[in-house]
């Protein structure tokens, strides 16, 4: 039955939200989800990255309806605070010790966040006295939201052509995507190896002096999990040393467990400049995001005497009680259920039943992933790496969640990034479903 839509949806052309059947939720528990029909499925999704304890975390819930009774909101401009946001500052600074991060500014969401670390970057820069310092470097298939800066690092131009002309003095460089890269290099070490050396040569091109920030994810999420060589990081921290250019760790996804580590950066025991956070933050329960900041750039600002120092930035939900108030059950959730280890083990299982799953159908032309952040590229031609056709796409999509599991479909690939409460006996689901999935693709082809 065809719904009557009277809002646009997010990353979709208004004519398909006004001609087509969406799927429409209604209900949500433990991990599944449950539409306007009654067909449950579980939610491979998990929400959008961010529902990483599930539908049904009470904690979660009790601190969002108690801070609602004592303190609905109030502002954190100039000269006021609340007391929920200064005590997650405390729990994330220990959270992001071992990144070396010690300073949080809070913002409401993700966009929000690279936004604050690109502005941040440049402020810092003009404090130094660097004021040529203003552009950014990024990795093509990048993901980092929708404001104009975010837009304008981004490393997909469906992100960026339809909203041209973007920020100026952003520059993108090739991933370490073995799959498919520039060089047709399918060694992860030697590849990472010549896209930090394209690193280098970009912030020399450009002038040094130039370059306030190189902007990446730990693994690039949207783009197509791309997981970079355990090398490519800690190169790009030194190249960033050497020049004198701030490294920002875009871990809206990766922060708070879904790799199987604390955040990202940890994967590959580099410490950032800055590092963007959403998401997961507050399992989705609510709008809340921050960027951590190291102690670097904090001395810089707050030893400052000028106006330059000066905050002229922030937003009107910067820091809602609300939000702190669920950042902080989230985040002792986190701790007390030991959801990271269970994100890894899951992980494993997961990607074990994958590769098996590619080494019997051949229109999966390749598997990536850590932790719960898995995906399959699908192809029509294994050797020639062709993009599978978007009508197979979707009767993968429509075939999973008929079978029981909604998956995510983005371009040809398979995005699978369940809540990090999953089961075993889930992981199972989930490879049926994907199975169930690649079958009917297949027997479309023959």
């Amino acid at each position: 039955m065809q719904q009557d839509f009277n809002y646009w949806q997010p990353m979709t052309h208004p004519a398909v939200t006004q001609n087509t059947t969406q799927i429409v939720i209604t209900k949500a528990e433990g991990v599944e989800i449950t539409d306007s029909n009654g067909h449950t499925a579980l939610d491979a999704v998990g929400g959008l990255w961010n529902v990483n304890l599930g539908y049904s975390c009470q904690p979660v819930k009790d601190a969002i309806a108690e801070q609602l009774d004592v303190l609905p909101y109030y502002s954190s401009f100039s000269g006021v605070a609340t007391d929920k946001a200064i005590e997650l500052a405390h729990i994330l600074g220990e959270w992001f010790a071992a990144d070396g991060l010690q300073r949080v500014f809070y913002t409401s969401g993700g966009s929000d966040s690279v936004e604050t670390a690109l502005r941040l970057a440049r402020q810092y820069h003009k404090i130094r006295g660097d004021k040529d310092r203003y552009k950014f470097i990024s990795l093509k298939k990048g993901y980092h939201g929708t404001h104009f800066g975010a837009a304008s690092i981004n490393g997909n131009a469906k992100f960026r052509r339809n909203y041209e002309p973007l920020l100026q003095g952003c520059f993108q460089i090739a991933s370490p995507y073995a799959y498919r890269n520039p060089f047709n290099e399918t060694n992860p070490q030697k590849l990472a190896v010549l896209c930090a050396k394209l690193l280098e040569d970009e912030i020399i091109f450009q002038g040094a002096d130039t370059v306030a920030a190189f902007i990446m994810e730990p693994v690039l999420g949207a783009g197509g999990v791309i997981v970079p060589h355990e090398s490519f990081m800690p190169m790009v921290r030194k190249i960033c040393d050497k020049y004198g250019v701030l490294l920002i760790a875009d871990e809206v996804i990766t922060a708070f467990g879904r790799t199987g580590v604390p955040t990202g950066s940890r994967l590959w025991n580099t410490k950032p400049d800055i590092s963007c956070l959403a998401k997961a933050m507050t399992n989705g329960y609510f709008p809340f995001g921050a960027a951590m900041i190291s102690e670097k750039i904090a001395n810089t600002f707050e030893s400052n005497k000028d106006s330059f120092g000066d905050l002229g930035h922030g937003y009107t939900y910067s820091g809602h009680p609300v939000g702190a108030a669920a950042a902080l059950a989230t985040l002792q959730q986190i701790t007390t259920t030991n959801v990271v280890d269970n994100a890894a083990a899951r992980g494993s299982e997961l990607r074990a039943g994958m590769q098996s799953l590619f080494e019997k159908y051949s229109s999966v032309g390749d598997l990536r992933g850590i932790g719960l952040m898995q995906v399959l590229e699908l192809v029509e031609d294994r050797e020639k790496k062709t993009v599978m056709a978007k009508d197979k796409m979707n009767i993968f999509l429509n075939t999973t969640y008929q079978d029981g599991v909604l998956v995510r479909v983005s371009g040809n690939n398979i995005i699978i990034s369940p809540p990090l409460v999953i089961s075993s006996q889930d992981v199972n689901k989930i490879l049926s479903a994907v199975e169930a999935g690649l079958a009917a693709i297949e027997q479309k082809g023959d």
